[in-house]
């Protein structure tokens, strides 16, 4: 009992902490959490998904990662991964039909909001393509099942009092609204007859991410394509009917428009980072500016 009063009084204090920003910001960021010990970070050719291929790969730290200095944020990543895009086309003059936007995890979030940017601004500037690798849907609804490093749980012991759990939600400063924002990025690519590529891949045995945070964004992807809309379960009854199924390899299933490709992949295996290494990832670049170059 003793034990179980404490464990609960703790966790308590978990949540007033996390209610206020700075710890908010750690929790969801972990921007102070280093996962590139022992590797040379000035040649991250050398360890990269793409290593050996002859592609160049422009990375960065957001605000508050790595080396760069900041707190970061919603729209402070944002800004950083403008920035970024900017200085490749206007500094490195690399057109936006050789950019191909990878992301995996949190950077998914930051893919589709600078997507949606550049589709609706005047004129819009489309990219050759865009891979979203373990995708969220949104942080409230991500936290009610997340777990920091697989163990910890944020906020998926209140599932049971959905009030609660709605009422914490309120606090969540950064809402990354992943589901709104492919959608506007579709919707736009398609009323503006831009071509486009976007490619989702998940694993089932991602833990951190459930798989089916792909599942609803890629359906509300194609369902910005439809004048008409389309429903969950109705889709749902598409996919069983058209998408290819590999067995132990996962599945497949593209919806295509005159405009674009929607492409998701399902992978049996690869947890939520180990993904990263699977040669699916590499094919789906590889097929992305491969589909280009015929264009």
């Amino acid at each position: 009992m003793i034990l179980a009063a404490v464990v609960t009084g703790v966790y308590v204090a978990f949540l007033g902490f996390l209610t206020t920003a700075a710890f908010q910001a750690h929790a969801v960021y972990l921007h102070k959490i280093q996962m590139t010990w022992f590797k040379n970070l000035d040649v991250p050719e050398s360890f990269g998904f793409l290593r050996d291929q002859r592609i160049h790969v422009l990375t960065f730290d957001y605000r508050g990662f790595g080396r760069s200095k900041g707190t970061p944020s919603e729209y402070g990543l944002i800004d950083d991964a403008v920035a970024v895009i900017h200085w490749a086309m206007n500094n490195a003059g690399i057109p936006p039909s050789r950019i191909l936007l990878f992301s995996q995890s949190l950077g998914t979030a930051v893919t589709l909001a600078v997507l949606g940017l550049f589709a609706t601004q005047s004129p819009p500037t489309t990219f050759v393509g865009a891979i979203l690798v373990a995708p969220f849907t949104n942080v409230p609804t991500l936290v009610a099942t997340y777990r920091i490093g697989g163990s910890i749980p944020l906020l998926s012991p209140l599932a049971r009092f959905p009030p609660l759990l709605d009422y914490l939600s309120t606090f969540i400063r950064d809402k990354w609204s992943s589901t709104d924002r492919i959608a506007k990025y579709i919707r736009a690519n398609e009323e503006n007859n831009e071509q486009y590529r976007l490619t989702l891949i998940h694993a089932e045995d991602d833990y951190d991410i459930p798989w089916n945070h792909t599942d609803i964004l890629f359906w509300h992807a194609v369902n910005a394509t439809t004048a008409d809309g389309i429903g969950y379960q109705e889709f749902e009854q598409v996919k069983s009917d058209r998408k290819t199924d590999f067995g132990a390899a996962g599945s497949v299933m593209e919806w295509r428009t005159q405009n674009g490709i929607i492409r998701q992949e399902i992978l049996k295996t690869g947890l939520h980072d180990v993904i990263m290494g699977n040669p699916v990832v590499t094919m789906a670049v590889m097929r992305i500016l491969g589909e280009s170059s015929l264009v």
